[in-house]
This record gives structure tokens, sequence and C-alpha cells, in this order.
């Protein structure tokens, strides 16, 4: 009896700190909400940011670089200066967007909203923009800059943009 009372114990005791071992080590990702956020100049750069909200942020100088944006919205935010260098933007919200002098090199933009987003000055070396639809006037603008090919997905921007 006393050794199936030890038996016993001892299941429990491994499940219920598997259990709590599995709670502290293991937590799940949540989108975070920076809606309306004045966050100039923040270092976002490899970090995992899927499906969080930065509508209507002021993020103006912020880098994003090599960080994972899928399905972000970002609408109607600032984004002036920002460095979205090598960051996966793949279906994102960016509409109403305003990125003049924003970094896109080699970012996936593929399938994101971008239809009234403002693009002056913006870099685009190597970003995908693979089924974004934009506005003619911005896309013949894109197309002037458009060069590289994306190192992630394998195409060409001009391509990518429907200049040739």
């Amino acid at each position: 009896m006393k050794n199936l009372n030890y038996l016993i114990f001892s299941i429990f005791f491994c499940v219920v700190t598997s259990f709590l071992v599995l709670t502290i080590l293991v937590t799940p990702a949540y989108a975070l909400n920076y809606n309306n956020r004045t966050l100039l100049e923040v270092d976002f750069s490899n970090q995992d940011l899927t499906d969080s909200s930065f509508d209507h942020a002021n993020l103006r100088g912020s880098n994003f670089s090599n960080s994972n944006l899928q399905g972000v919205r970002l609408f109607s935010a600032n984004l002036a200066g920002v460095n979205f260098e090598g960051a996966n933007l793949a279906y994102a919200d960016l509409e109403s967007a305003r990125m003049t002098r924003t970094n896109f090199t080699n970012a996936v933009l593929e399938g994101a909203f971008v239809t009234n987003g403002k693009f002056d000055g913006a870099i685009i070396n190597g970003a995908d923009f693979t089924d974004v639809i934009l506005r003619p006037t911005i896309q013949a603008m894109l197309c002037e800059i458009a060069t590289g090919t994306n190192p992630t997905t394998g195409r060409k921007t001009r391509e990518t943009l429907f200049c040739d």
C-alpha cells in the first residue's frame, strides 16, 4: 500500500510539474495593439509581430528589419523613414499609410493592402509586390525605381509590379 501511494504521488507530482513548466516555457504569441501610439525610432527588429495592430500610429524612423509582420495592420500609420528591410509584410494592411523614404529592401509584401499608400522616396530594391493592388500612378512611380530580386521568394521586383 505504501508503494502504491508513493507511485500515485510521484505520477501526480510529475504531471503537475510538467504542466507548470510547459505553461511557463511555452507562452503563446499574442497580437499586440499599438493603435494611435507615438513610437518614434523604436527598435522592433527581428520580432514576430504577426497580426499586431498599429492603426494610426506614428512610427517615424522605427526599425522593423527582419521582422515577421504577416497580417499586421498599419492602416493610416506614419511610416516615414521606417526600415522594413527583409521584413515579411505578407497580407499586411498598409492602406492610407505614409511611407515616405521608407526602406522596403528585400521585404515581402505579397498580398498586402496598399491601395492609397504614399511611397514618395521609398526604397524598394528586391521587394516582392506579388498580388499587391496599387493605384496605377503609384505603380508607375514604383516601376521607375524597381530593381533587384527578392532573396526569400526569388521574384524580381519589376515582375511583381508588372512593370514590363
